[in-house]
């Protein structure tokens, strides 16, 4: 009951009229931004992070839960309406979901959607408020060792076992380490890899990474595969659902969150598994049933995608709050944000600063709650936005990146720096290279380097003391595990074939799952 009455605190935090300004104004922003084509909730948040930089830090997180919640829901109107998932958790969404849309069903395949996500991110954040603060008094005792080798686990995890290539993974965290390591040491004030640049001292601020990368890397991406023709938006009403679709929705709601929020709050987890188990159950389901619709537009392949990607997304607050540990994109991001306020976060997050986490998660529930009751209605608008010519659309884009970019230190060397990274995001999009892992790298990269060194000090200089502690030498084993499983998985994985005929889809399409 301790941690309900500490939300309510927050809720007396966040129930401003000045606040729910902030969270309405988040939440706009974020589903203008999400519903772009090609733009994930990574890249929304990302490009509206130096929005939040002039408030004080509760009005900028409340403020930054809208642009949260409101990416997601952009994200899912693309991949509706155009079939084209922002980010590879929407790819199952995108399937039955434009399916629904072509057979004059848009509006149902929104609404299922839309209240899909406040159902499972109401219940999400609600299990946040119970498991983050358990976790984190239990992880205030961990010491360096386990610390670092927790660290260790969440990038083997997502550069070699939730990646489609662990070698193309490595590549990517190699180089989000070694941009990690530009600037002075902190233990012996030695410069590392800022050739003689004093404003590489104080190191690449991670905004301009995640801008660069995200933002500028995709405009030049979509600029180099610039299509000729105009997209064909589906068009839309206002969305609804009769007394059928939800009796038809309830069970795939429920049963996504109860498959996305475990996902999400382990420390390596991810939104693509449990959509895809999501997905597989409802089919699996459908067809017992005998009511089977998919490939034809099931509004079930939408409703248990889509609450299971919006319920492992709240489940990632668990590891970020109490750990320290981004392991999406998008939360990686938001890590990023809590350090441009000199905010830590980690196991002493919770008592360090017990107002702003609860405003936090109070904001998360109230944004979840705006994005129902405005999007909602609002729904056919961002339908238009669709028609914006891709050349006027990136161009603004390009805009707002080198604006943000410019806002984090007012310098214009940032800007040469975000031309850089911009180009090395084209790069990796062009050598398939995953995201997530350069950015983890560039963001835990410092952090691993402090636990180590306190290992090492710990041990006087001894190896061992890596795996000093129980809690250390479980997660090696953890870590052991989850490199050899994939390569056994391997010989037995059924074939591309195989997979594409369980789903019933196209191999393209199964190729995006894969």
């Amino acid at each position: 009951m301790d941690n309900l009455s500490l939300l309510m605190d927050g809720f007396g935090s966040v129930l401003t009229p000045q606040n729910l300004l902030f969270a309405c104004i988040g939440v706009l922003l974020g589903t203008f931004v999400g519903v772009l084509p090609g733009i994930g909730p990574a890249m929304a948040v990302a490009l509206l992070l130096p929005v939040t930089y002039g408030l004080d830090p509760i009005g900028a997180f409340i403020m930054f839960a809208g642009i949260y919640y409101g990416g997601m829901y952009g994200g899912s109107t693309t991949s509706i309406l155009l079939n084209t998932p922002g980010e590879s958790a929407s790819v199952m969404t995108a399937l039955e979901g434009n399916l629904m849309a072509r057979a004059g069903r848009a509006s149902q395949a929104l609404a299922t959607a839309a209240i899909g996500s406040f159902i499972a991110g109401t219940i999400g954040t609600l299990l946040v408020v119970f498991f983050a603060p358990a976790l984190a008094s239990v992880a205030v005792e961990i010491g360096a060792p386990s610390y670092f080798a927790l660290m260790v686990l969440a990038m083997i995890m997502v550069t070699s076992v939730l990646g489609g290539s662990p070698l193309r993974g490595f590549i990517a965290l190699f180089l989000g380490l070694t941009i990690g390591l530009v600037g002075l040491d902190l233990n012996t004030g030695q410069p590392r890899l800022s050739f003689d640049q004093p404003l590489l001292a104080d190191r690449i601020d991670v905004v301009v990474v995640a801008v660069g990368i995200f933002a500028l890397g995709e405009a030049l991406w979509v600029a180099a595969h610039l299509r000729r023709s105009p997209l064909h938006v589906i068009p839309v009403g206002r969305p609804w659902m009769d007394r059928t679709d939800f009796k038809r929705s309830w069970g795939p709601w429920l049963r996504g969150t109860a498959y996305g929020f475990p996902f999400g709050a382990l420390p390596a987890g991810g939104a693509e598994i449990p959509t895809f188990l999501s997905y597989l159950t409802e089919k699996r389901i459908a067809k017992r049933k005998g009511v089977d619709e998919f490939g034809k537009g099931a509004i079930e392949g939408v409703a248990g995608p889509e609450a299971a990607n919006n319920a492992s997304a709240a489940g990632t607050f668990v590891p970020l709050l109490a750990l320290g540990l981004p392991v999406t994109a998008t939360s990686a991001v938001m890590l990023a944000a809590l350090q441009g306020y000199g905010i830590e976060p980690g196991p002493g997050l919770m008592t360090d600063q017990p107002e702003l986490v609860w405003a936090l998660l109070a904001s998360l529930l109230i944004g979840n709650a705006l994005l129902l009751v405005l999007n909602l209605p609002l729904a056919p608008v961002w339908a238009k936005l669709l028609r914006i010519p891709r050349p006027q659309l990136y161009a603004g884009i390009l805009f707002f990146a080198a604006l943000g970019a410019y806002a984090a230190n007012l310098q214009a060397f940032d800007l040469l720096l975000l031309v850089l990274l911009g180009l090395l995001g084209l790069a990796m999009r062009r050598f398939g290279l995953p995201v997530l892992p350069l950015i983890l790298g560039v963001i835990l990269g410092p952090l691993m380097e402090l636990r180590l060194r306190e290992a090492m000090a710990i041990s006087g200089g001894e190896v061992s003391g890596l795996w000093s502690e129980p809690l250390a030498v479980v997660i090696y084993v953890v870590v052991a595990i989850a490199v050899a499983a994939p390569l056994a998985l391997r010989r037995v994985r059924p074939a591309p074939s195989d997979v594409a005929e369980e789903l019933d889809i196209p191999a393209v399409e199964e190729e995006k799952v894969r």
